[in-house]
């Protein structure tokens, strides 16, 4: 039974959400890395004062760390009491064993007040281009201990009652590259964190702390509520998936993620324990990545769900420690986010569609061919930045693919590349459409780009971490799956393939090297026979097939 009218239910609901989305907005509009202002590698939130639970996040905030952040707020409140916290206590995070995914995403956690109590907390998270480590722009998929991947820092005090840790701050950024621009992304952050609590001061004004709890509540309630209604509509059953990576960038070898899916009722059980174990690279995802990569394939089916923890609670997860999706310290897991939790996201996906087949896509192209750069440039001095690309949705029942997505696990955009070319020393010669990349179909998959740079001037080491380049993104209900990644590089006029074919480590150029991309298309769905002759006619005519 409601406890709240449903009125001022919606306007509390609606005044939280807009919190958190100025809060991505000062980041946005502060930030100096590209890879957050431009790309919106970030998440702002607000959570439970005492269980840490994610009441609401950001509608452009990655949806990534929606239960990561939820971890990471718990793992402050279980290490530091939140009965001796003080107003203006910040406390900044990015270890990945600590509630996180890698290094690079650094979060900052400060608790809001009320009458003398923490009554909630709010939270951001951004992608830093560098925390130091062996590789500039922090994706190493040579890595073999996450000792190589960057600082890494507990929940840690950064500003003590309003003070700044100095100290604290010194240590961090004397271990970064480009430290000054780190130091910027940090302020914005740490401003985001003043909007927060200055709106929640203005929203508790409004209708009071009492009322407000009481509807966080209510609206945790509507959410598993929703959710549960939706699996009933699953038929009960096991549902068994399996798909690969390529490989860990280490060792040759394909790693396998196997999910069973038990339905019964109107909750989920998932069974990752046919997974492939720890691997020496960088492929190994944190439990709270790994979590979060099975709630956002349901929220990709069920998008109508409002995100919050009670979307969480029909679910139960089986994954063994030790596991690539359960590792233990120091397993290195940089590549967790973008290639590891994309491809759990797509065999959530292709087990529902043994359930309900109508309402699943194909396989999206599942890799975000991560690029990280660092040098010395006459004209940019020490630079050091990381970006990444889009490819190919899957094509579903109501038509064709999305071309040139963003990564599924985010809402986060692909940089300009004009923003990229002011920030680095690099020119694009080439970004378009990667023709015949698609997966046909009744509705083929969205097709993947291709991208070509070079180094302007100067020296430096380019990065890739990505994967699809051994099998494309799988089709369903009879469809082709889409082509596989293809990258090249290129120094002194000869022209390399990554052996690991999409992971190469600083990989060193000069003036006029470079490097040309050839992301996924996304996998096909239902029997090419069956698709239209105007469709294949507009293909043909648009240089697609």
């Amino acid at each position: 039974m409601s406890t709240i009218d449903p009125v001022t239910l919606t306007v509390i609901k609606g005044g939280l959400d807009q919190i958190a989305e100025e809060m991505d907005a000062v980041i946005a509009a502060s930030a100096i890395s590209p890879v957050i202002a431009d790309a919106w590698d970030r998440a702002s939130g607000i959570y439970d004062g005492v269980t840490g639970e994610v009441i609401v996040q950001g509608t452009t905030g990655i949806l990534l760390f929606t239960t990561v952040m939820q971890h990471t707020v718990q793992e402050v409140i279980k290490r530091h009491d939140p009965a001796g916290m003080k107003p203006g206590d910040v406390y900044v995070i990015n270890d990945p064993y600590m509630g996180g995914t890698h290094t690079m995403d650094v979060k900052f956690v400060r608790p809001y007040f009320h009458d003398g109590k923490v009554v909630l907390f709010v939270a951001n998270t951004g992608h830093w281009p560098d925390v130091g480590g062996m590789t500039p722009g922090g994706f190493t998929p040579v890595a073999t201990e996450i000792y190589q991947e960057g600082l890494r820092l507990p929940p840690v005090k950064i500003y003590d009652g309003g003070v700044l840790n100095q100290g604290l701050l010194e240590v961090m950024l004397l271990n970064m590259r480009v430290s000054e621009d780190r130091y910027g992304d940090m302020a914005a952050q740490i401003n985001a964190l003043e909007i927060g609590v200055k709106r929640l001061d203005e929203l508790i004004a409004v209708h009071g702390k009492d009322v407000l709890l009481r509807a966080t509540a209510e609206l945790k309630q509507r959410s598993e509520a929703l959710m549960r209604s939706h699996i009933e509509s699953i038929p009960d059953g096991n549902y068994q998936f399996s798909d690969v990576l390529d490989s860990d960038g280490v060792e040759e070898g394909q790693l396998l993620i196997d999910l069973v899916m038990t339905v019964k009722g109107s909750e989920i059980t998932f069974d990752l324990s046919g997974s492939a174990p720890a691997c020496r690279g960088p492929f190994n995802s944190p439990i709270s990545c790994t979590v979060t990569g099975l709630m956002i394939a349901m929220n990709h089916v069920f998008w109508d769900v409002p995100v919050n923890s009670g979307c969480f609670v029909p679910f139960h997860i089986i994954v063994p420690k030790g596991s690539m999706l359960n590792p233990e310290p120091p397993s290195p897991c940089s590549g967790c986010t973008t290639e590891t939790t994309q491809r759990l996201i797509g065999v959530v996906m292709g087990a529902l569609s043994k359930a309900i087949p109508d309402k699943v896509p194909a396989s999206a192209f599942g890799t975000g061919t991560n690029i990280g750069i660092g040098g010395l440039s006459p004209s940019k001095g020490r630079y050091a930045t990381v970006f990444f690309f889009g490819g190919g949705y899957g094509g579903h029942g109501d038509g064709d693919g999305l071309t040139n997505g963003s990564t599924i696990v985010s809402s986060s955009r692909n940089s300009s590349l004009e923003v990229l070319e002011q920030a680095v020393p690099i020119l694009f010669s080439r970004y378009s459409v990667r023709e015949g990349s698609a997966g046909d179909g009744q509705f083929r998959g969205g097709l993947g780009v291709e991208a070509a740079f070079t180094l302007r001037d100067g020296e430096g080491t380019i990065t890739l971490l990505g994967d699809r380049g051994t099998r494309g993104a799988y089709g369903l209900q009879g469809g082709a799956a889409g082509e596989p990644a293809r990258h090249s590089f290129h120094a002194g006029g000869t022209e390399t393939t990554p052996p690991h074919l999409t992971k190469i480590d600083r990989f060193r150029v000069k003036a006029g090297d470079g490097a040309h991309l050839r992301t996924p298309g996304g996998g096909g769905w239902g029997s090419p026979e069956k698709r239209e002759a105007k469709a294949r006619e507009d293909d043909k005519r648009n240089g697609y097939s």
